[in-house]
């Protein structure tokens, strides 16, 4: 499910998507991040979170949380977190339509956590297919952006285009790939 129910605008008109990773996209990937006080943003993210709403595209997060799963952290916590990023994006201009997230992980500690194949955890397509079904998105239109194969493999495996962040400034790199919609982001 996601974090938050999508307010459903009318299924009538498709609207292109860009998916985002969370950590090593949105945020610096330190290992487990589930505090704001070990929240870093990645340079451009916040710029380009609200150059695409301002463009009318929906912004979604599909983020595998398997420190959930193996008990590092609980939802309450993961959830905290996305609320607070919400927050400071808002105050910069930007907007995360949904959060998805996979606390499922093959080795979790905990019963409830644990699958052998977990279908929404990437490089399985299930948190993006579950937001293709809930939201008015254009396919084609969409792309998603991931720092690891996996996330790749997802976009692949939902039919989306899917493009390699090396890190980074992400506007800028979204820039340089003439995916990011003018005028964001000085480029120079």
């Amino acid at each position: 499910m996601p974090e938050t129910p999508p307010a459903r605008p009318p299924k009538t008109k498709l609207r292109a998507a860009l998916f985002l990773d969370r950590d090593g996209v949105l945020n610096e990937d330190q290992g487990y991040v589930h505090r704001w006080e070990d929240f870093r943003w990645i340079e451009g993210a916040r710029e380009t979170v609200a150059a695409f709403n301002r463009a009318g595209w929906l912004v979604i997060v599909v983020t595998n949380q398997s420190g959930v799963g193996r008990g590092y952290y609980s939802e309450a916590d993961m959830h905290a977190l996305h609320a607070r990023m919400a927050q400071d994006l808002a105050e910069a201009g930007g907007r995360i339509d949904a959060f998805y997230h996979a606390p499922q992980h093959p080795d979790a500690p905990m019963d409830a956590y644990r699958h052998p194949d977990p279908p929404d955890r990437k490089p399985n397509p299930g948190m993006i297919l579950r937001a293709l079904g809930e939201w008015p998105i254009d396919r084609a239109a969409s792309v998603l952006v991931g720092d690891k194969p996996s996330d790749l493999e997802a976009a692949l495996r939902a039919g989306i285009r899917g493009v390699l962040f090396p890190g980074g400034d992400l506007a800028k790199f979204l820039a340089a790939e003439a995916l990011l919609p003018p005028p964001a982001y000085p480029v120079g």
